[in-house]
């Protein structure tokens, strides 16, 4: 005869074990601090963070490059904390000599890119330009939820 009590308690345990396993599955990436850079490495990066199904917690500046992760992860899986600064500027690349150049059309496709909500506020403040455009604060938690 099977005991129920051991029964309950073998299911309970493999309840247990499923949920320990669903939350280490779902880890969060998070963004501490990034000042942008090339944006193909960045592309590549979150093209594998939305193939894993993370969530991504912004919790501190992510700039330039770094914002493409609005475009790449599904708005559903990024949330933002009271430290989370998102940092806009137009497209620009450098030449052999270190120097900085304007890319117009790079600058455009980027603009497209963004969600409409973040797109509408770039707009507001003039577009991107060579100017460090901040979002932050109320505005930037009116777009993205806070993190739990």
């Amino acid at each position: 005869m099977v005991s129920w009590t051991r029964i309950i308690l073998t299911l309970f345990l493999a309840l247990a074990l499923w949920a320990i396993a669903t939350m280490l599955a779902r880890a969060d990436i998070r963004i501490l601090a990034s000042p942008g850079g090339e944006v193909g490495s960045f592309l590549k990066l979150f093209e594998k963070v939305r193939a894993s199904g993370e969530r991504v917690v912004i919790d501190g500046p992510c700039l330039s490059a770094c914002t493409l992760v609005l475009d790449v992860v599904p708005e559903d899986r990024i949330c933002v904390t009271k430290r989370a600064v998102l940092g806009f500027h137009a497209a620009r690349s450098v030449d052999r000599r270190g120097r900085f150049y304007a890319e117009p059309e790079a600058s455009k496709l980027v603009l497209r890119a963004y969600p409409d909500p973040v797109r509408a506020w770039i707009e507001r403040r003039g577009g991107l330009t060579s100017r460090l455009l901040l979002l932050r604060g109320r505005e930037l938690k009116a777009i993205y939820p806070s993190c739990r």
